[in-house]
């Protein structure tokens, strides 16, 4: 009499992708937090607005230099990221000169940031595409560029707000929230 021995299924992976579904958590909780903040001064440029705007990229900054330290093993996507770090330290200095000009030239740093570090997100998320927990991340890259372009047509209108912008970063929190899900249900076997 044979006995038939059934593996139990695989675990999730949850060890090997763990610092960047914890980095992903962070930032939906930071990018809800921002945007609601944000929100309640967006047709002002006022102190808070003005700290919230510099505050963001910094953040971004933070974030990309958190995921290039776990990144190492994954070289693919290291250049993309070194890339966002530039950008987000180019677009705080972009902000601090713009806040002094008005919201219309927050919208347009703030979408040439978006059109840009979203190209780059896009990119990254592609060479990370083997995690399956990237989609998110590749639709949110591919969103933010046509967003940015919104961000600089809407500064040209007269009756431009910072609304958008909270807006446009909590669907950003969505998509990391989404992805760190993801992250968490993947199985060794799925990360070919």
């Amino acid at each position: 009499m044979a006995t038939t021995v059934t593996p139990p299924p695989p675990a999730p992976a949850t060890t090997a992708f763990a610092p960047l579904r914890r980095l992903y958590f962070v930032r939906f909780t930071f990018a809800a937090a921002w945007a609601a903040l944000l929100f309640t001064t967006a047709h002002t440029l006022g102190p808070l607005a003005a700290t919230l705007l510099v505050i963001y990229p910094l953040f971004d900054m933070a974030c990309a230099v958190a995921d290039i330290r776990s990144a190492r093993a994954d070289r693919g996507p290291l250049r993309g990221l070194y890339a966002n770090v530039a950008l987000s330290t180019l677009t705080t200095a972009g902000l601090i000169a713009a806040i002094t000009s008005g919201i219309p030239a927050v919208l347009r740093v703030w979408g040439a940031w978006a059109i840009t570090a979203g190209l780059v997100q896009l990119l990254v998320g592609t060479l990370r595409r083997h995690m399956k927990g990237q989609w998110p991340m590749i639709a949110s890259g591919a969103l933010s560029t046509l967003a940015g372009a919104s961000f600089i047509a809407q500064a040209d209108k007269g009756d431009a707000t910072l609304g958008s912008l909270a807006g446009y970063a909590f669907l950003g929190g969505v998509f990391f929230l989404v992805s760190a899900l993801r992250l968490g249900r993947t199985r060794p076997a799925e990360r070919r």
